[in-house]
């Protein structure tokens, strides 16, 4: 997708990359890797790491394992909010996008607004059926807690232009693992690998 004429790219522009989840004892572990020409798995981008049992969530993001460099944050701006709005922040501390999930729509089928400098979109799973289906397992006892692996895909669309801004495809394994595109270049790559991991981290909220 082009740059539409007088509208500038985004900063930081990654057109397609994997997210990877690693679980351990305290902290669910996000390896955020680039995609090789071929469309495989390449060199690890950004690695994130989400603290368990916060009452106001908070993800950061450092440019490697040593976390030595922190290079961009999303945080919820209020504890315990269902609607769950959080900013994204750069290196510095400048919010740079925002997303929020639509709770009343995400009862049925998860819905969630994006928004950055050009882009305004929302997002839902493109499946209705597997997403009820995720919904009624839950409920139904002793089933709830095993695990089942659903394959949900969400795609995020431009209210203005009816494109689609990102597109985010669950893959099969044990490890909760994501193939992310992102045919808009004004979306950039911390915002969206910022929405990419909620989708994962928060989507049971």
């Amino acid at each position: 997708m082009t740059v539409p004429a007088g509208q500038q790219p985004a900063p930081m522009v990654v057109p397609q990359f994997f997210v990877k989840q690693r679980i351990t004892m305290m902290v669910n572990r996000y390896e955020i890797l680039m995609a090789n020409p071929d469309g495989t798995p390449g060199q690890l981008i950004a690695f994130a790491q989400q603290k368990r049992m916060k009452l106001k969530e908070e993800i950061v993001f450092f440019s490697d394992e040593s976390k030595s460099r922190r290079v961009f944050s999303f945080k919820a701006r209020q504890r315990l909010d269902v609607s769950a709005e959080h900013d994204v922040y750069d290196e510095y501390g400048t919010v740079i996008g925002y997303f929020s999930k639509e709770f009343g729509a995400s009862l049925i089928r998860s819905t969630w607004n994006l928004s950055a400098p050009g882009v305004e979109a929302k997002g839902q799973e493109r499946n209705m059926t597997i997403a009820i289906l995720r919904r009624i397992w839950g409920f139904i006892p002793y089933l709830g807690d095993v695990w089942v692996p659903f394959l949900f895909h969400f795609d995020f669309t431009d209210q203005r232009t009816g494109q689609i801004v990102l597109s985010s495809h669950k893959k099969i394994g044990f490890r909760d693992a994501y193939n992310v595109t992102v045919p808009n270049p004004q979306l950039d790559f911390r915002v969206a690998a910022s929405m990419a991991v909620a989708l994962d981290a928060l989507q049971s909220r």
